[in-house]
């Protein structure tokens, strides 16, 4: 099973989305989905999530928000291969908006938790999202 860990992002009330390029030919597509990948030798979940959005966005100053520890896993297709797949997700705050974005992504946006949930691609992304309401309405 291959495992990746990533952040859920907030400044005020606005959620952090990017949008992933597509292995589209035209450069078409692409999904929207948080910041993460894979974990790297040696490296506890936290440090593979935050590694991972300081490598996506140029964010660092974060505050993690304790308490919050969710995995989805699901199952994709590589080369006619099925890869069962893991990802835990943490939850960040942080007061830097300005994002520079990595070879990997082709978009981002702060939106409202409203428009971040139509936003995001896939169901299990969304169902991430609507667990974390409670910790950004405090």
């Amino acid at each position: 099973m291959e495992k990746s860990c990533g952040l859920v992002v907030f400044n005020s009330n606005k959620i952090l989305l990017l949008k992933y390029s597509s292995n589209n030919t035209q450069g078409e597509g692409g999904h929207w989905d948080f910041p993460k990948g894979h974990v790297e030798q040696n490296e506890t979940e936290l440090e593979t999530a935050l590694r991972e959005l300081e490598e996506e966005t140029g964010i660092s100053k974060v505050e993690i928000i304790a308490d919050f520890r969710h995995s989805i896993s699901y199952t994709f297709s590589r080369r006619s291969e099925s890869i069962s797949k893991e990802v835990i997700f943490f939850l960040a705050s942080t007061v830097e908006k300005r994002v520079t974005l990595s070879h990997e992504h082709i978009d981002y946006a702060w939106l409202d938790f409203n428009n971040a949930l139509e936003k995001l691609t896939y169901e299990n992304a969304r169902q991430i999202l609507k667990k974390v309401l409670p910790y950004i309405k405090k």
